[in-house]
């Protein structure tokens, strides 16, 4: 990986009965870790594999948990198939992928601890640039899939509908990107649809909308108009993309920091109602020093 690299596997999913929520994060060259923007300032040539982290978000009806902390390499294992940060382990086993974690949450002591297996219904093997220089990809491992969570420590067991990506890139996001809106949905025909709104620093705006369709095609489709959305408690803008003259709205703001924004959206895609999985953020604020001073409270570091 080159210095200022970063990896990481993002996977989300809400219950059938609509009232839990799972978002977990593994990443490789930490994003979005103070730390290796410290390090980076330090020394362009710092190693990404020495900041490697495991983010879990458990959203209820009752409340959430949330933890992430940093790790060094030598927590760091790998392979083809299988990736291990610590105590959790992302392993894909035949038809599934199984993540096994073990976390504690910060500032506020507490633990979270289960296993999510994830069952694609579609699949791509297919990457897409976000920028264009080609230095930062994503690829939608599966944008739609069946999942099952069993906690024990909150005591959880549901299942719903979820979606897998990967993330990687050859410099540190802020480098290329002033922040982005995204979002993807599970579409009533079988299939789903994604979409991103990439800012670049320099202002110029790449907008990626594609349909993957229940027979395995994908195809891109007309990004509706983008509408403005409340902003955020920390006063972090948001908007989304939805059908002209549709309502839309903030069905839930799941998470809210001074950086990245959360939610669940309501709104219309190709004339269709859809809750969407929906993401704002700023990287600019990421970059800032308040910010960067304040995440360690949320994001501590651990020795292997």
């Amino acid at each position: 990986m080159a210095p200022g690299g970063y990896a990481w596997w993002y996977l989300d999913a809400l219950s059938d009965d609509g009232r839990h929520g799972l978002v977990i994060i593994a990443f490789v060259g930490s994003v979005f870790s103070p730390y290796y923007a410290f390090a980076r300032r330090r020394d362009a040539q710092c190693d990404p594999l020495q900041h490697n982290a495991v983010n879990v978000s458990l959203y209820s009806t009752a409340g959430k948990r949330w933890s992430m902390t940093e790790r060094d390499g030598g927590a760091l294992r790998r392979g083809a198939e299988h990736l291990q940060i610590g105590p959790s382990v992302l392993e894909w086993r035949g038809d599934h992928l199984e993540l096994r974690f073990d976390e504690r949450c910060a500032p506020w002591p507490s633990r979270v601890r289960g296993v999510v297996r994830l069952f694609p219904d579609l699949t791509s093997s297919r990457s897409w640039p976000l920028d264009r220089a080609g230095r930062h990809h994503w690829r939608p491992l599966a944008p739609r899939a069946r999942v099952e969570l069993r906690c024990s420590t909150p005591e959880l067991r549901w299942q719903g509908r979820g979606y897998l990506d990967c993330n990687h890139g050859e410099e540190p996001l802020e480098r290329a990107f002033a922040g982005w809106q995204w979002s993807r949905a599970i579409m009533d025909d079988g299939g789903a649809a994604v979409l991103y709104d990439a800012a670049a620093i320099d202002g110029a705006v790449r907008t990626l909308a594609l349909r993957f369709r229940r027979d395995g095609g994908i195809e891109p489709f007309a990004a509706p108009r983008a509408v403005a959305l409340p902003p955020s408690a920390w006063k972090l803008d948001r908007s989304v993309c939805t059908d002209p003259g549709r309502p839309c709205a903030v069905h839930r703001t799941l998470e809210d920091g001074p950086f990245y924004v959360r939610s669940l959206i309501d709104a219309h895609w190709q004339g269709r109602p859809v809750l969407l999985m929906h993401e704002s953020l700023s990287l600019r604020r990421f970059a800032s020093r308040w910010v960067q001073a304040l995440l360690p409270f949320r994001m501590p570091r651990r020795r292997s």
